[in-house]
């Protein structure tokens, strides 16, 4: 039974994308067999994977709305044991399509439990907002892995979105766990970074991974080549970093 891991934040800029992408092929590097599911509409999972989003025929958009089922959404392999099922802006109409409809939270849910025996990780793209289709991501997720930008409002954000896991546990999801917190954009050269890490460690209970993804330029150029840093360019620190915190969630 593959576990499922949403990555979130309701804050934008903070990484989810960049670990959706990188992350998932990490894992898929290491032999694991990896379900990435795109549910921002600005579809940028989609298209970090050299995807071109605007002329798919089928997108998690379709999915939700029931026009297609869940094998027929995933894009099979698009990388080696890494599969994807895509999104595009399309799916930025999928909250006012789904007002009427019974069970809103769980659309998600009951599509991926379809399909989650056949790989060892899903991966979930959340978007940057604590909307239906987060709620949809969290109801259907075992876990929560929430990326932390090293920056002064850090805890802030955290804490919002502690409290929304926190309802979504209590009152659809009752075996949501927190996989735990990692650091983004950390700059060795600068306290700042530091005292965010520092300040997180000692005011959180939850799990804080000890590996740190670093602001690196490599990282920020892989996506318009439609490539993960592992590709792009291997031995770069990102690309190490990744490859880390894929080692570090398998071994729990």
């Amino acid at each position: 039974m593959g576990k499922i891991i949403a990555i979130a934040m309701q804050k934008g800029g903070v990484g989810k994308t960049t670990t959706s992408i990188n992350l998932s092929a990490a894992l898929a590097a290491k032999g694991k067999k990896v379900l990435v599911v795109d549910t921002d509409p600005q579809g940028n999972t989609t298209s970090g994977f050299g995807i071109e989003k605007n002329e798919l025929d089928r997108t998690i958009y379709d999915l939700m709305l029931n026009e297609c089922s869940v094998k027929e959404s995933i894009l099979k392999e698009v990388r080696p044991n890494l599969s994807l099922i895509p999104s595009n802006i399309n799916l930025a109409a999928i909250e006012i399509e789904l007002i009427d409809r019974g069970s809103k939270e769980f659309v998600l849910k009951k599509e991926l439990d379809w399909v989650r025996a056949d790989y060892d990780y899903v991966i979930i793209d959340c978007p940057p907002s604590l909307g239906l289709l987060t709620v949809n991501a969290l109801t259907a997720a075992d876990s929560v892995l929430v990326p932390l930008q090293c920056e002064y409002y850090a805890l802030e954000g955290l804490s919002q979105l502690i409290t929304t896991v926190n309802l979504v546990k209590e009152r659809l999801s009752p075996d949501l766990n927190m996989e735990g917190i990692f650091f983004t954009m950390y700059d060795s050269r600068t306290n700042l970074s530091q005292q965010v890490v520092e300040n997180v460690k000692a005011n959180v209970s939850q799990r804080v991974f000890r590996t740190v993804i670093p602001q690196n330029i490599r990282l920020a150029e892989a996506p318009s080549f439609g490539m993960p840093v592992i590709e792009y360019d291997s031995r770069s620190a990102g690309a190490e970093a990744y490859m880390a915190l894929a080692e570090e969630l398998i071994n729990g």
